[in-house]
Formats: structure tokens, C-alpha cells, sequence
């Protein structure tokens, strides 16, 4: 078998029997096509049966000088996966990876936005142009539900279930959970539809999606993060954003508002109490006041 069969094989192993995005599966494919380069260039003929634990630490070297620490690390992390997988298939006896440690990485803290931060960016928003309502609706979803940019451009009109105040989320590994939504938030997405989207001339395979192109087609990432540089730039934000400062800004004023950190955790569908643990660091006064609230030597 060639390499690519592997790769195929393996990326058929993530998406049926792990359950894992998309997106997640071409970020692994990714750093395996690093390791192709690197053989190829280096004229290295080998067979991921065969490849060697001092020809894969070569490879870590000459990456380590190209890509910062956590790209480093996240390569490491996917190559070990590959390579466990042929273990797990009883395609080779070790791990080539085993011995090699990931870079340890410090802890940084996510960027948040405060709220007066967010009503500006909703307020540069140019409702006189048919984009407008659109932006409007996406900025206060992300905002309001804590949603990742992939879960907001494939939430799917179906998955709306305002009566009851909730929206259904497809999440990482299409783990779905459900979200509430505020009923400002609802107005703002029901404006968006009634007065653009359904004027739209919509492509059949996007006609459940929420939000389109001008074209009915679905947005991409890409363009996501262009409309909030782009609003970023308009108030002059001297901030380095995208959409996942909105989802670290819902959680951390959440926290700063006394929500506890089960219900975060749960709303933004992280596996691990240990990943939203880190909102606890961003938000010091909210220790402060439990330390005053709750601890016997508090006087």
C-alpha cells in the first residue's frame, strides 16, 4: 500500500468509527502531508510500515525551525494518531513517535471583548445594505449563543426551536447539543430571514441553511472572519479578533454575571470541565467575590 492508501484509510478510520469533523480530519491530513514533503524532499523512500523513529525526530528538527511551539505540538499530536491507528490495525508493532515529547506550551489566555466593545462592533454594522441584517443576526448569534464559527455557518433552519427559546448545535465530533438563544437574538435572525434570505435565490443543496451569500450559497469561515476585521477596523479596535473572541467573550461575561462553570461548560460543548476551567483565570474579580462570599476567614 502507498502512503496515500494509508491516509485514505485512515481518514475513513476518523470520520466513521471517531466521529470527528471535517475539519478535523483535514487538519490531520495536513501535518501528514508535512511528513510527504519532507520525505520527498529529502529523497527519503520509506513506507509508514517502515519509517523510523530517527528519520520522523529529523523531521520534528526541520519543523522546529519553521512553525512556533503549538503548530510543532498539534503536528506531533497528529502523527502520533496516524501512527497509533496502524498499531491499531496491525499494520506495524510501534509508535515511531513514543519517545518524542510535544514542546511544552504556556497557558495563553483568550482575548475577550467587553460589552461595550460588542455594541459598537453591532452599531458600525451598515443596515442599508442588504449584507447588513445578515451581519447583525450573525454577530449577535455568535455573541449571544457562544457558538464556534463552523457551528454557526452550518446551522441549519431546522435546528431553530424559538418556541421553546433553545437552538440545536452540531458541535466537534457531531456531538449536537442544545443552546438557548435570547429573544433579542431570535428577533434579529427572524428579520434576516423574512426580510433577506428569503428574497434570495437560494441553491437547493443550502436551502435549510441559516445564513447565505448573496448568491444562496453557504458562507464560508473565511468570511466570517472578514466581516468582523472588517467592523474591527470601522471603530478603530485596538484588538486582534475573530469569531472566537465572540465565544470567549459569551463565556467570561457568563462567569463575571455569576453563571456557574457546569452550565458553560455545557453551552459551549466542551468535552472537559478543564477547558472552560480557563475562563477562571481571565475573570479575577469573580474569585474574589467567592472567596468573600463563601470562606470562613473571609472578615
Amino acid at each position: 500500500m502507498s502512503w496515500n492508501s494509508y491516509i485514505k484509510s485512515f481518514q475513513n478510520y476518523l470520520k466513521i468509527e471517531r466521529g470527528l469533523s471535517k475539519n478535523t480530519i483535514d487538519n490531520y491530513t495536513f501535518d501528514l502531508e508535512k511528513l510527504l514533503l519532507y520525505l520527498e524532499t529529502n529523497s527519503i523512500n520509506v513506507s509508514p510500515i517502515s519509517i523510523s523513529d530517527e528519520t520522523i525526530q529529523q523531521f520534528i528538527y526541520s519543523i522546529s525551525k519553521v512553525v512556533n511551539a503549538r503548530s510543532q505540538a498539534r503536528i506531533i499530536s497528529g502523527l502520533k494518531s496516524f501512527f497509533n491507528y496502524l498499531i491499531f490495525e496491525d499494520y506495524r508493532k510501534d509508535n515511531p513517535l513514543e519517545l518524542i515529547e510535544s514542546p511544552r506550551l504556556g497557558r495563553k489566555l483568550p482575548d475577550t471583548l467587553s460589552i461595550q466593545d460588542i455594541d459598537n462592533l453591532i452599531k458600525a454594522i451598515d443596515l442599508s445594505k442588504p449584507e447588513g441584517e445578515r451581519n447583525k443576526a450573525i454577530i449577535e448569534t455568535l455573541y449571544s449563543c457562544g457558538l464556534r464559527v463552523s457551528e454557526l455557518i452550518n446551522l441549519k433552519i431546522s435546528d431553530l426551536f424559538f418556541e421553546e427559546g433553545f437552538i440545536k448545535i452540531t458541535g466537534k465530533g457531531n456531538k449536537q447539543r442544545f443552546v438557548p438563544i435570547a429573544p433579542l437574538t431570535q428577533k434579529f435572525i427572524n428579520s434576516y430571514k423574512n426580510n433577506i434570505r428569503n428574497h434570495l435565490q437560494i441553491n437547493k443543496k443550502f436551502e435549510d441553511t441559516l445564513f447565505l451569500n448573496r448568491r444562496g450559497n453557504q458562507l464560508t469561515r473565511a468570511m466570517i472572519f472578514t466581516i468582523i476585521k472588517e467592523l474591527a477596523l470601522k471603530i478603530n479596535l485596538q484588538k486582534n479578533i475573530s469569531p472566537h473572541t465572540l465565544r470567549h467573550s459569551f463565556a467570561t461575561h457568563l462567569l463575571e454575571n455569576g453563571a456557574d462553570l457546569r452550565s458553560i461548560q455545557m453551552m459551549l460543548g466542551h468535552e472537559s470541565i478543564t477547558t472552560t476551567e480557563i475562563y477562571v483565570h481571565l475573570d479575577r474579580s469573580h474569585l474574589k467575590k467567592t472567596i468573600y462570599a463563601f470562606h470562613p476567614r473571609k472578615v
